[in-house]
């Protein structure tokens, strides 16, 4: 490897595991701020943007990690993880939760639970933020009474792909996957990969659909033109 690369890498990693450290106590800072309520082994790389209304609730468990812009996620999005909490809203978020560029607007309330993932670029909304009605849009101001606001579950070990946008009412069973750019409308049973705009049923999680998984990577060891690695002496 060419010295100067090996250097930049070097600067870079060091970069990162500073911003790691500072982003992480900005981040704990924030949320006392606004009262978001952390657990222990948080970790933030950049900073997240909040707007908690009046009377608003934020809650967070243990190990939950986050990722803010295109310097910290690899995938390439511009954008910080957005909460934006209208008044007297609720969003609770489980342990061992990672998200990267993730935006949850709520206006009522929005529930994730443990072990899930969320990828970049990946939207929730709890509302319409706008009447169905045409004559209440056009109205000045505008009337609002009659949007349509409804809570959002995510369930435990679940896994959104990226540049998906879950909408108002919406269940996600536990342990279901969301594929990339879908748009969720409506429930999503546990244990089922779902898929599209609007996201239809792709498959069923189930025992043989996971043998297939340990068959395909199997037959992949066996293809690559690696030898596998030589187990180390203690």
């Amino acid at each position: 490897m060419r010295l100067d690369r090996l250097l930049y890498k070097g600067i870079r990693r060091a970069y990162r595991r500073t911003r790691k450290l500072t982003d992480t106590a900005y981040t704990r800072w924030l949320f006392s701020i606004y009262r978001v309520q952390s657990g222990y082994g948080l970790e933030s790389y950049g900073i997240p943007d909040l707007y908690l209304q009046k009377g608003a609730t934020m809650t967070i468990g243990t190990r939950f990690k986050m990722y803010n812009g295109r310097s910290h996620t690899k995938a390439g999005q511009d954008q910080n993880c957005l909460f934006s909490l209208q008044e007297n809203a609720v969003l609770t978020i489980g342990s061992n939760v990672t998200v990267s560029s993730f935006t949850a607007v709520c206006v009522e309330a929005i529930t994730i639970g443990d072990n899930v993932r969320i990828g970049v670029d990946t939207c929730c909304y709890d509302s319409d933020f706008h009447s169905m009605r045409y004559y209440d849009r056009s109205s000045v101001p505008e009337t609002r009474n009659y949007t349509i606001t409804m809570p959002v579950v995510i369930e435990n070990d679940c896994f959104i792909g990226n540049h998906c946008t879950i909408l108002k009412g919406v269940r996600i069973g536990a342990r279901a996957v969301v594929g990339p750019g879908s748009v969720v409308a409506k429930n999503i049973p546990s244990d089922e990969v779902w898929a599209g705009n609007p996201a239809q049923f792709v498959q069923k999680i189930d025992d043989d659909f996971l043998k297939t998984i340990d068959l395909h990577f199997s037959k992949r060891k066996a293809q690559s033109p690696f030898p596998p690695p030589k187990p180390t002496k203690n």
